[in-house]
């Protein structure tokens, strides 16, 4: 008898578990789908950045755009004083300057990374066919402090394009050149948060409704907010022409 009661309060106490799991979770799911990222060593890079030696890469073009520097506009020069209200002086960008790169390529040569389905939690929503990165776009919220900055990703690194266990999972960045970096970040996104050349910020992923409108919702052709107005005024266009040709019709 005693046996039988042990078994089932072992039982009893495994389902209450599981189900405090399953709360958490849906109340993650809820509140945020995705969670913080935290302590993440964070360095500067931009478009137009020349290699170096902890930068072995040029960055004239991304791991999903070959002409990255010029669909952009130009060099993102990182020099504050050659800067104002977070975009170089010298041009307008043609991109949103508010970007960031991320240790993962969800792309191959042909097609995307066979992993890339099964790991990459909006694949399926976001497939657009081989060609097209599931990746690119996406909108990234960087803390540091209590300011909060949101940015699209746009290229995969620092230093490495395969690390899914630690972009969608729960490892932690490799060691490399730049102290451990798991997270790259524009001279935007940079200015924003007052950070250093390399500091220490929490990211994680955000869906576009959870983007507050700031100086990172108003450039870029790229950029979801003008995409989405736009968008809303062919609607408004069409709706206008249809009610005109019904009125016309009477």
């Amino acid at each position: 008898m005693m046996k039988a009661i042990s078994v089932l309060s072992i039982g009893a106490l495994a389902a209450i578990i599981a189900g405090c799991l399953n709360t958490e979770h849906s109340v993650s799911a809820t509140g945020e789908r995705y969670p913080w990222k935290k302590n993440i060593v964070t360095t500067v890079f931009w478009i137009g950045e020349r290699p170096s030696g902890n930068n072995p890469v040029p960055n004239r073009r991304s791991s999903w755009d070959k002409n990255w520097s010029r669909n952009y506009g130009g060099f993102d020069d990182p020099n504050p004083a050659h800067r104002s209200n977070y975009i170089p002086v010298k041009f307008t960008p043609r991109q949103n300057p508010f970007y960031c790169a991320l240790p993962y390529n969800d792309k191959s040569i042909n097609g995307h990374r066979p992993e890339a389905p099964r790991v990459v939690p909006w694949f399926k929503e976001a497939y657009q066919g081989p060609g097209v990165s599931t990746c690119k776009d996406r909108w990234v919220a960087i803390r540091k402090g209590n300011r909060t900055v949101y940015a699209q990703w746009e290229d995969a690194g620092p230093f490495r394009t395969d690390h899914w266990q630690y972009v969608f999972g729960n490892e932690r960045p490799k060691p490399n050149l730049n102290k451990g970096a798991g997270l790259d970040v524009s001279p935007a996104v940079r200015d924003y948060l007052g950070l250093n050349e390399t500091d220490v910020t929490d990211w994680r992923f955000v869906e576009f409704s959870e983007v507050s409108p700031g100086p990172w919702s108003t450039l870029g052709e790229n950029n979801t907010f003008l995409i989405s107005d736009r968008k809303t005024g062919r609607e408004l266009a069409e709706a206008s022409k249809r009610a005109e040709g019904r009125a016309i019709a009477r």
